[in-house]
């Protein structure tokens, strides 16, 4: 009985693989450079939709008791109703669903100003934008 033999080789050598391997890190290397700034521009547009739900609230608000919250009473008057002054004649809250005071996109604390800085005749809500640094260029509030 006469053996067959196999001249053709069979799987991958070091080379080949390495080059696969290289042409792979490049494509993820142009893919995360394309990407990076995206993700900081949808921080800024969620932080601006999150500051337009909390003024939403602030409107049910002062329509049922007439006055917007202090400084001191902050946001969370629209999740449990405040104490001290100005006294909410007729709050109906939780204000917001579900009833919690969220952190901006960076995980800090949004600022409420009652009357505003910028909008001296409200309020004025913002995150210190990515730096953390208020008063800087990169603030998000609602007077933008």
């Amino acid at each position: 009985m006469k053996q067959i033999r196999r001249n053709s080789r069979s799987g991958f050598t070091l080379l080949e693989i390495l080059l696969v391997v290289i042409i792979i890190g490049m494509l993820v290397g142009v893919a995360v450079v394309n990407l990076a700034p995206k993700v900081g521009e949808s921080k800024i547009t969620a932080t601006r939709d999150q500051i337009h739900n909390y003024e939403s609230a602030l409107d049910l608000y002062q329509l049922d008791n007439g006055i917007l919250p202090s400084t001191e009473q902050g946001l969370q008057a629209l999740v449990a109703m405040p104490s001290g002054t100005p006294a909410p004649g007729n709050w109906k809250g939780p204000y917001l669903k579900p009833p919690i005071i969220k952190k901006d996109q960076w995980n800090r604390d949004f600022k409420y100003v009652s009357p505003g800085v910028h909008n001296t005749s409200s309020y004025d809500i913002y995150s210190a934008g990515p730096d953390g640094q208020e008063g800087n260029e990169d603030d998000i509030g609602n007077w933008q």
